[in-house]
């Protein structure tokens, strides 16, 4: 028989699963009389839950947002949400980075002990801007948490590392791959790990999705401090292919457009207002021609304000472009 207490957390869970509860359905699930759900209704009431009355043949309830904030109640999955979240809401840019670590640490304080150490071995840092490549991918919680449980532990990992576009299924016949795991990363939708390769004695970023853990894991190690001893600033360089956060080449040019709507599409560039139908952006990439291109997706007149290199790749990419318009094919 449940007591009282698990019975009420029991039945707030199953408020928040759905909209609205049959009462009938939630004394079934709990195994309950109706008049014992409509009891604890009342007591979820006192305690602050706004909890509402739906109408209907069989009558129901419905939670909804109260005049106060009443404790609140997490299982597993939540938590590894609500830690996730918060430590990535810096990358949103809307300066609630103070908010979020604030409230991180307010709901840890009422955290039971389990999920207090699944939280806190979930340490995550967002690298914003243009960081990082290819589409958001999908990488399972279980393989999260584990990594970021070996980061904390600091144990040696063990894992088989995928070939980029393989099919899981498929396995893979490469060795293992040995490393000290040192930070989970998170760019632009995609999950990495920040490591130090002891086969190769260098530092890699590994994409999550690509990682399969072995079991078990190997000795403890004494953690390395990464190259400048900055984590964002350093793999931020490695993004951007350099041993510095910086981009190898910078141009800024004038767009026949306002300065909102370039803004959501500038990445880590700088947008400033020339009026109210221009606007100037400086940007970087790897290469001149590369930026050329990137800065040629706006599909407007432009006018290139600085360097000199950036007219000259632009002049490029036009003859190519105009090439291929003529043959139809890619010119040599």
């Amino acid at each position: 028989m449940t007591t009282t207490t698990s019975r009420l957390l029991h039945l707030l869970s199953l408020l928040q699963s759905r909209r609205d509860w049959p009462g009938s359905l939630l004394a079934e699930r709990l195994e309950v009389s109706d008049r014992t759900v409509r009891r604890d209704i009342e007591r979820l009431r006192e305690m602050g839950y706004s909890i509402g009355a739906t109408m209907g043949p069989e009558g129901g309830y419905r939670l909804g947002a109260g005049s106060e904030l009443p404790p609140l109640l997490f299982d597993d999955d939540q938590t590894v949400a609500v830690a996730v979240a918060l430590q990535t809401a810096p990358a949103a840019g809307v300066g609630i980075e103070e908010g979020a670590i604030r409230a991180l640490a307010t709901i840890r304080q009422v955290m039971p002990s389990r999920l207090r150490h699944r939280l806190d071995a979930l340490e995550v840092t967002a690298i914003t801007g243009s960081a990082g490549s290819g589409t958001p991918a999908q990488v399972p919680v279980d393989v999260l948490v584990s990594l970021a449980g070996t980061v904390r532990a600091r144990e040696v990992l063990r894992f088989d590392y995928a070939a980029r576009d393989a099919d899981p299924a498929a396995g893979t016949t490469s060795p293992p791959r040995r490393v000290e795991p040192h930070r989970i990363v998170t760019s632009r939708g995609r999950w990495y790990l920040l490591a130090w390769d002891l086969d190769r004695d260098d530092w890699r970023l590994f994409s999550v999705d690509r990682v399969t853990p072995r079991i078990p894991t190997g000795p403890r190690f004494t953690p390395r401090e990464v190259p400048g001893g900055d984590v964002r600033e350093f793999v931020s360089a490695r993004f951007k292919g350099r041993d510095v956060n910086e981009w190898a080449c910078r141009g800024t040019v004038i767009l026949d457009l306002p300065a909102r709507e370039v803004l959501p599409f500038a990445g880590d560039g700088t947008v400033r207002a020339v009026d109210e139908t221009r606007c100037s952006l400086e940007s970087g990439s790897w290469s001149w021609g590369s930026l050329a291109a990137s800065l040629g997706r706006f599909e407007v007149p432009m006018e290139v304000v600085e360097p000199a290199e950036l007219v000259e790749a632009f002049a490029e990419l036009a003859a190519r472009y105009a090439t291929t318009a003529r043959t139809g094919r890619s010119s040599t």
